[in-house]
């Protein structure tokens, strides 16, 4: 078990990675409205591209959000990135 100093840089780190991942994620939308704007993308479009943001975003949150921060931190610390966006996007069938 790790001291109080321990815990608080562990929670300052996770939420750092939570901050810096869920602005990737919203940059898709953005992305995502900007062409809806220009004509690029439909309604329908964006809407897949907002509901996927959703998916990712509550996993992101899961992963930030569940079990040790200590564990948590290390594993943003140590492993390589996650592609969040990835993980959010609807099974195919």
């Amino acid at each position: 078990m790790s001291g109080k100093p321990e815990r608080q840089h562990a929670r300052e780190a996770v939420a750092a990675y939570h901050g810096a991942a869920l602005t990737e994620l919203v940059a898709h939308v953005a992305g995502a409205i900007g062409r809806f704007r220009k004509g690029e993308l439909d309604a329908f479009e964006v809407d897949h591209i907002i509901f996927q943001n959703s998916r990712a975003a509550k996993e992101l949150w899961k992963f930030c959000n569940t079990g040790e921060i200590e564990f948590t931190a290390s594993l943003v610390k140590d492993q390589p990135s996650v592609d969040w966006w990835a993980r959010g996007a609807p099974k195919q069938r």
